[in-house]
């Protein structure tokens, strides 16, 4: 994060939209540099420093956009881990990819990404022990088994669910499926004992094809899920699409669709991009991997959001920021088949980092899920949880942050 001399906080310039134009396919790669260098130079945290170690601490950025309207602020609450190999009722706990807050049970909800092969698909109910002198614990109520259209658990690998949210009529809950499968990926409506209810309308472009020519990559579908105060849903993918450019790089970004549906319906009503940032820490192995990604989102107003980019680098680990996105003046692309062979002007979504976890002194693991809640205090919180893949050399970790200050509509 970025500070003055004096230690205090370098606010951001207002970011204006940068237009997509003219992203044929000779210039493709080209472009998105272009358009995604143009973006990381305007999104220069607004926050001060933040050692996140320390309860209590705090990190605020004060205006958004140039909109002090849209004012954020943090304070850390703590960290409490899960060891892998948690075993609850015979199964085992972790894979946590999406988490929120049930007001009626002051209780949270979070999903597994498990695919029906360690246990059946499944969400858990989680009991969340804070208040304003930190984190304490976190502990399972129940587990939930997710049924399939007729009413039976998933079959393994038939389903990858990574996010969930407590939606006006059910549970609302999303699955990645699967590219190399050619499993489509889906939005769905359970009721509280996981049965299916309904399904959202998939838009076109989105099922994988066997020769990648359009729709979603494997493995980086539909991560992210959110709901509006207005009922509407928010979904967003991880990386581009096929036809919409590349997935991010080191020194490219990538084009994330995000699909707005009427809640009610499960209709689609728009969509925008989503300009993620280039992969910001190279592998520190040899020929090892790296990536970024969005990994989550959660709604603050009819308009704004949080998301979470999640970058993982070989022999380093894991950079997770989180980012203030604010939908306003975006342009619905829902007509335009390929972002990266149109002419026609696109105004991106609008975004400002407002925490840096490493940066806070914090190292985060795979953070996959997000939620605004409520401490037994009765304050506003942010809880951030890890998928641990199951992984002996992972862990669950949640991250619990005082919402000090929220945007005013």
């Amino acid at each position: 994060m970025t500070s003055d001399a004096t230690g205090g906080p370098i606010l951001q310039r207002e970011v204006r939209p940068v237009p997509l134009v003219n992203l044929l396919t000779s210039r493709m790669f080209a472009m998105t540099k272009r358009f995604l260098a143009t973006i990381a130079v305007a999104l220069l945290s607004s926050a001060a420093n933040l050692h996140a170690t320390t309860i209590g601490a705090t990190v605020e950025t004060p205006c958004p956009f140039g909109d002090c309207a849209a004012r954020i602020s943090f304070s850390y609450l703590g960290e409490f881990v899960i060891p892998t190999g948690h075993m609850e009722n015979g199964v085992e706990f972790g894979g946590i990819s999406g988490l929120d807050f049930d007001p009626a049970t002051g209780h949270y909800i979070a999903i597994s990404d498990d695919r029906s092969e360690k246990g059946p698909a499944r969400f858990y109910e989680l009991d969340v022990d804070l208040d304003g002198s930190g984190l304490k614990g976190v502990s399972v109520v129940k587990q939930v088994k997710l049924q399939d259209k007729n009413g039976e658990p998933f079959a393994a690998r038939t389903v990858d669910p990574e996010s969930i949210r407590l939606g006006r009529d059910g549970v609302y809950w999303g699955s990645e499926g699967d590219g190399k499968a050619l499993i489509a990926p889906f939005v769905r409506v359970a009721s509280p004992d996981g049965a299916f209810v309904r399904e959202f309308k998939l838009p076109d472009g989105f099922a994988p094809t066997a020769d990648k020519s359009t729709g979603i990559r494997d493995n980086l579908a539909f991560e992210d899920l959110a709901v509006a105060p207005d009922g509407d849903v928010f979904v967003g993918v991880e990386a581009a699409l096929y036809q919409d450019g590349p997935a991010a790089s080191l020194v490219n970004g990538s084009l994330s669709r995000i699909i707005r549906y009427d809640g009610a319906t499960g209709e689609p009503k728009a969509q925008y991009v989503y300009p993620i940032s280039p992969i910001p820490q190279a592998a520190t192995k040899p020929i090892g991997g790296n990536d970024n990604g969005m990994s989550e989102i959660v709604a603050l107003d009819d308009h704004r959001l949080l998301a979470v980019e999640r970058s993982y680098a070989q022999g380093f680990g894991n950079n997770i920021k989180i980012f203030m996105l604010d939908l306003d003046g975006a342009t619905d692309v829902s007509a335009i088949a390929s972002l990266a062979r149109t002419d026609q002007r696109i105004v991106p979504v609008r975004k400002n980092q407002v925490l840096d976890l490493r940066a806070a002194g914090l190292v985060p693991d795979n953070i996959e899920s997000m939620a605004i809640g409520r401490a037994k205090d009765g304050s506003d919180v942010l809880i951030l949880g890890s998928d641990n893949n199951f992984s002996t050399g992972q862990k669950t970790q949640f991250y619990a942050f005082k919402l000090l200050h929220r945007p005013q509509s």
